[in-house]
């Protein structure tokens, strides 16, 4: 939010510029101590001198997927607040009862209707951006032809990979969005769990992860592979794991056969 203003500058005016995550410079530093804008700056441009020969420009997505992604971010804050609503005023109705505080609860259900109108109103500007976008609304008709890919989830995959042009493969992407199990062993002594890491995309990882739980209520394939896994002694974790990369590899394959899913359970051998 904070640099988007000066990248558009930027790219409008043919300036190279190079969009970093904060993280990773400061998982660069090693040890250091103290901490000052003069010293911040110091830092950056240390960091942009020393990778200079990997650093590549950054360059911004179409202006229909900045738009997108600010109405989808505004949505996910609304649905939040409207959760955030509906618990407190069902933790209430239980302690304190509805007939000694009927005004509180008309309140209650006022904001929560309110929200969801305006949760609405967002679903119908965000399914007018991708309509009025040529190649926005192909890969939107893609990824919805496969059952558990909704209309949110489109969207929001179309604003982190900026249109399946930001990663060469889904594997890169898995990775991105905490999906991918990383090893965790050293030597003879460590021999931790292959698990997968915190440094996330937080929203899409949820996001996949409820696909997954649809997938193993409405997929018979994928189902199938579930109970099959399960069976044989696997944490239920870890299969919902294998089922969001499953739904992650499809959904790229989609993008780059350009053809919609096809189910193949109807069709036994």
């Amino acid at each position: 939010m904070y640099s988007i203003g000066l990248a558009i500058h930027l790219q409008e005016a043919n300036v190279p510029f190079a969009m970093i995550s904060p993280l990773e410079i400061k998982k660069s530093l090693g040890m250091h101590r103290g901490k000052s804008d003069f010293i911040d700056a110091k830092r950056i441009a240390n960091y942009a001198w020393l990778h200079r020969d990997d650093i590549k420009p950054s360059v911004l997505p179409a202006k229909s997927i900045l738009k997108l992604k600010t109405l989808l971010t505004l949505r996910d804050r609304l649905v939040r607040d409207r959760g955030g609503f509906e618990a407190t005023c069902k933790e209430q109705r239980l302690l304190l009862g509805i007939a000694d505080n009927a005004e509180v609860f008309e309140v209650y259900k006022s904001m929560i209707a309110h929200l969801t109108t305006q949760i609405k109103n967002l679903d119908a500007q965000i399914l007018s951006v991708v309509d009025n976008d040529v190649a926005l609304k192909k890969t939107y008709d893609l990824l919805t032809s496969m059952k558990g890919i909704g209309p949110v989830i489109a969207a929001n995959m179309i604003t982190s990979t900026h249109n399946f042009t930001r990663f060469t493969n889904w594997r890169k992407f898995a990775c991105y969005i905490g999906t991918a199990p990383f090893e965790h062993t050293s030597g003879t002594s460590v021999r931790g769990k292959t698990q997968v890491s915190h440094l996330a995309n937080k929203q899409l990882k949820k996001l996949l992860h409820l696909a997954a739980i649809s997938a193993i209520i409405h997929n018979k394939e994928l189902r199938a592979y579930y109970k099959r896994r399960v069976g044989e002694g696997k944490s239920k974790m870890s299969t919902i794991n294998v089922l969001r990369n499953k739904i992650l590899a499809r959904m790229f394959a989609l993008i780059n056969r350009q053809s919609s899913y096809v189910e193949l359970a109807k069709y036994p051998v």
